[in-house]
């Protein structure tokens, strides 16, 4: 059985605009082990808003913004929607860890398929044993 891997956000938008981006080499690694199939990608349906308002926060020309989401919608990650369980999760991991919603998210999916969450985001990292989470520094 592929390990399963949940990437956020901040892993994510290196896959499409690489300049100036720092850990690339890691990201690319990770997404090299998907593409060879040693590995399963799964991300919040959440995670599609969250690339998309990186992509405008960057002010990117239109052009760049097309050729980003081509890329970001060619990899064929498991995008999960959010259910009412998920939602209860992500609420319980926010109001516990003082995150925000949208960082709950990631956590609740990651713990519902037994996954291991990759990051870049430190808000993340050491503040739950419920869910495995690896820095995107320390991907191998």
């Amino acid at each position: 059985m592929k390990k399963q891997v949940v990437v956020d956000a901040s892993v994510m938008v290196k896959w499409l605009r690489s300049e100036k981006e720092q850990l690339l080499d890691k990201a690319n690694k990770l997404l090299k082990d998907f593409q060879q199939g040693k590995i399963e990608l799964y991300a919040p349906e959440l995670a599609k808003y969250e690339v998309g308002n990186v992509l405008v926060k960057r002010k990117l020309v239109f052009d760049e913004v097309k050729t980003s989401l081509a890329t970001y919608y060619a990899i064929p990650i498991n995008f999960i929607p959010e259910t009412k369980e998920l939602a209860k999760e992500a609420y319980r991991f926010s109001n516990d860890l003082n995150i925000t919603y949208y960082d709950g998210t990631y956590l609740s999916l990651a713990k519902e398929i037994n996954a291991i969450l990759v990051t870049e985001n430190i808000k993340h990292l050491g503040k739950t044993t419920e869910v495995k989470v690896r820095s995107l520094a320390n991907y191998i």
